[in-house]
C-alpha cells in the first residue's frame, strides 16, 4: 500500500475534527489536495461553486448557522486573493473559518514565479490569530490542530499555506528529537467563562434599580433566548436586536422592537432614547447615535470576548462570559418590577409600528412598492426557515417587514456589510440543514456580480436536499439603490447616472434556463399568489419583483444632516424629485394617520 501524501493526511485530519465538507474552487495549486479527495471518500466532501468568493461567504455562513467551524480551500494566487471578501465577512462578524490556499513549490519561492503570491503577507490581517506555511510533511497535524483550535477560542478565520510540492510528498510523523512538535486532534472541552459573584451582584443592583430598561441583543446571544426572555420579563424591558441577532427572541413577542440602527425601526429608536438602564448582549453594534446617549442611562454588557466589552457605550459593569451561563447566574439576582408603565409603553409603540409598516407597505409605487415584497412574505414565513440576505437596499425591508417566529434563523453580513453573500449562505444553509425551507432576498446588483453565478450553485445542488423548498427573491429595479439613496441624503448628490444604473437582465428567465422555477412580477395586486407560487414550487425557485427605486428607506428618526443632504440633492438635480418628496412624504405620514 502506498503511503499517504501530506494533502490526504491532511484531509483526513479535518475529517477527524467533525468537518465534513469543504467549499472551493479547483486549480493546480491545489491539485495534490483535490487528487487527495479521492482516498478520504465519504468522510469529507468537497463542494466546487461557481467562484472563491462563494466558498468563502459558504464557509462563513457554515460557521453563523451552525456554530461549526467553516472551511474553504483555493488554489495560489488569484484563488487565495478572490477568497478574501467572505473570510474579512467571517473576521469582522467572528465566525470560525479555516481557509486551506495552495502555493507554488517551495524551491521557485521568492523568484517572482508564475503566480507567485505572499500569501504570508496578504493574510496576515484577515487571518491575524494564525497563519502559516507548511514547509515539511512533519508539520501538518499541528497545523491543522491548531487552524481548527484557534479559529473556534477567537472565533475568526485562520489559514493554512501548502506548497504544491509538499501536498504530494510522501506523509511522514514528527520526529521524537529537539524542534519537533506533537498535536492532538482532541477537541477541547467547553469552557466556562463567567464572572465573579461580585460583578454579578454590581449588575444585578443596576438592573433592579432601574425603571425603565432597554436590552439590545446580538447574534452572541442566539443560543440563550429563554434567558433573555426571562430577563426582559422581570425587568419589564424591551428588546432590540442587532442585525445579526434576528433571529434571537421572535417578533411576535409584544415587547420585541425590532432591528436597531439606520435599518431599524422607530420602537426600538424611541427605546434606546427613554431608557435610563441599558444591558446589551452578545453585540458589538456599532453606531453610537442609536444607543442611549452617554450619562443618560446606566449600562451592563455581558460578551464572551473580553477584548469587545465596554467599547461601545461607557459601561458600568462588563460581565465576561458565556451568555446563557452568565444570564442564568444574574437571572436569579433580579428583582421583578411590579411598575409595567414602561414595559406597556413599549408594546403599544411595537403595535402601532406594524401596523405603520402594513400603511407603508400598500401604498402606491411605480410599479411595486419593495414594502410590500417582504410584507406579503412576512405572513407565509414557513415554519422553521433560514433566512439570508445582502446588503443594500433590499435588507431596509428585510430587517424590518419580516415577523420571525420561535424556530426561524437568520443572518446577513453584519459588520463587513458586503455585498453578494445571500445566495452563498443560502447554499450553506440548504447544505447544513437540508429538511428546512431557505428564502434569499437580494437586490439586482448583487445578483449581477456574484449571486447569478450562485444562482447555477443553488440549481446544481438541489437534488441533495431532502426538502428542495429554497425561495430566491430579486429586487429588480435597475438601481444600485442603497448606494443611490447614500448619496442623495449622506453626499446630497443627485443620483448619478453613469455610476448607479445597472443593465437590464430577465432573472427569472434565466431561473428557468438553469431549470428552477421562475416568476416575474410587475403588479402589487399578484404578489401574494407569487409569494404562494414559488414557496409551493417544490423546487428552487426565483422571484423577480419590478420594484420601484424611489421608495425611500426611511430611517427610524430622519436627523438634521440627512434631511439637508437631501435636500441639497433635489436642488441640485435629482431627476426624480417629485417621486422622491411624493414617497417620503406618504411614508411619514402613516407615522401620523397610522393609530
Amino acid at each position: 500500500m502506498a503511503s499517504r501524501t501530506v494533502a490526504q493526511f491532511a484531509l483526513n485530519r479535518f475529517a477527524d475534527w467533525g468537518i465534513k465538507r469543504i467549499y472551493g474552487y479547483p486549480g493546480d495549486g491545489i491539485n495534490g489536495f483535490l487528487g487527495a479527495f479521492h482516498e478520504v471518500g465519504d468522510r469529507i466532501a468537497f463542494t466546487q461553486v461557481r467562484h472563491e468568493e462563494i466558498a468563502s461567504f459558504a464557509a462563513c455562513a457554515h460557521a453563523k448557522f451552525t456554530g461549526e467551524v467553516g472551511v474553504c480551500m483555493a488554489t495560489s494566487g488569484p484563488g487565495a486573493i478572490h477568497l478574501l471578501n467572505g473570510l474579512y465577512d467571517a473576521k469582522l462578524d467572528h465566525q470560525p473559518v479555516v481557509a486551506i490556499v495552495g502555493q507554488q513549490a517551495r524551491m521557485g519561492l521568492g523568484s517572482n514565479y508564475q503566480q507567485e503570491v505572499d500569501l504570508t503577507s496578504l493574510y496576515k490581517d484577515v487571518a491575524s490569530e494564525f497563519v502559516q506555511v507548511c514547509m515539511v510533511p512533519e508539520q501538518m497535524p499541528h497545523l491543522v490542530d491548531r487552524a481548527i483550535r484557534v479559529a473556534k477560542a477567537s472565533r475568526t478565520p485562520t489559514c493554512i499555506i501548502v506548497p504544491n510540492d509538499v501536498q504530494e510528498m510522501a506523509y511522514s510523523e514528527p520526529p521524537r528529537e529537539h524542534g519537533a512538535v506533537f498535536s492532538s486532534d482532541v477537541a477541547a472541552g467547553r469552557v466556562h467563562i463567567g464572572p465573579d459573584d461580585s460583578q454579578l451582584q454590581r449588575a444585578a443592583e443596576i438592573l433592579n434599580a432601574g425603571e425603565k430598561v432597554a436590552i439590545l441583543v446580538g447574534q452572541g446571544a442566539k443560543r440563550a433566548a429563554a434567558e433573555v426572555e426571562q430577563v426582559a420579563e422581570l425587568l419589564g424591558a424591551g428588546v432590540a436586536k442587532a442585525l445579526n441577532g434576528r433571529a434571537v427572541v421572535p417578533d411576535d413577542l409584544p415587547y420585541v422592537t425590532g432591528s436597531i440602527g439606520l435599518l431599524g425601526t422607530k420602537p426600538s429608536y424611541d427605546m434606546m432614547e427613554g431608557c435610563d438602564t441599558f444591558l446589551m448582549v452578545g453585540s458589538s453594534f456599532p453606531y453610537a447615535e442609536f444607543l442611549p446617549e452617554p450619562g443618560s442611562a446606566r449600562g451592563v454588557q455581558i460578551d464572551i470576548d473580553q477584548r469587545l466589552v465596554g467599547m461601545r457605550y461607557p459601561m458600568e459593569v462588563n460581565l465576561v462570559g458565556d451568555a446563557t451561563e452568565t444570564l442564568r447566574a444574574l437571572i436569579g439576582r433580579l428583582e421583578r418590577k411590579e411598575d409595567r408603565s414602561w414595559r406597556q409603553g413599549i408594546e403599544e409603540n411595537v403595535e402601532r409600528w406594524w401596523a405603520i409598516l402594513d400603511e407603508r407597505a400598500h401604498q402606491s409605487a411605480d410599479p411595486v412598492n419593495p414594502q410590500r415584497v417582504f410584507h406579503e412574505l412576512s405572513k407565509r414565513l414557513p415554519d422553521n426557515c433560514i433566512l439570508t440576505t445582502d446588503s443594500g437596499s433590499a435588507t431596509n425591508w428585510w430587517a424590518r417587514h419580516l415577523r420571525m417566529r420561535k424556530g426561524m434563523d437568520a443572518a446577513l453580513s453584519g459588520t463587513l456589510a458586503t455585498m453578494c453573500p445571500a445566495l452563498p449562505y443560502a447554499l450553506a444553509a440548504k447544505f447544513a440543514f437540508p429538511d428546512r425551507p431557505v428564502i434569499a432576498s437580494s437586490g439586482d446588483g448583487a445578483m449581477q456580480m456574484i449571486g447569478n453565478a450562485a444562482l447555477i450553485d443553488l440549481a446544481h445542488y438541489a437534488k441533495c436536499w431532502s426538502n428542495q423548498q429554497l425561495v430566491v427573491v430579486v429586487l429588480h429595479n435597475n438601481d444600485l439603490n442603497q448606494v443611490t439613496w447614500e448619496q442623495r441624503v449622506m453626499s446630497g448628490d443627485p443620483r448619478l447616472e453613469a455610476s448607479q444604473a445597472l443593465p437590464d437582465f430577465p432573472y427569472a428567465e434565466y431561473a428557468r434556463m438553469l431549470g428552477l422555477h421562475g416568476v416575474r412580477v410587475d403588479r402589487p395586486e399578484d404578489l401574494g399568489a407569487a409569494w404562494d407560487e414559488v414557496l409551493g414550487a417544490g423546487r428552487p425557485a426565483l422571484l423577480e419583483v419590478i420594484t420601484d427605486p424611489e421608495v425611500p428607506p426611511l430611517p427610524p428618526h430622519i436627523r438634521f444632516e440627512q434631511a439637508k443632504g437631501l435636500a441639497s440633492a433635489l436642488r441640485a438635480g435629482e431627476p426624480h424629485a417629485g417621486r422622491i418628496i411624493k414617497g417620503s412624504v406618504k411614508g411619514k405620514l402613516a407615522e401620523f394617520v397610522t393609530r
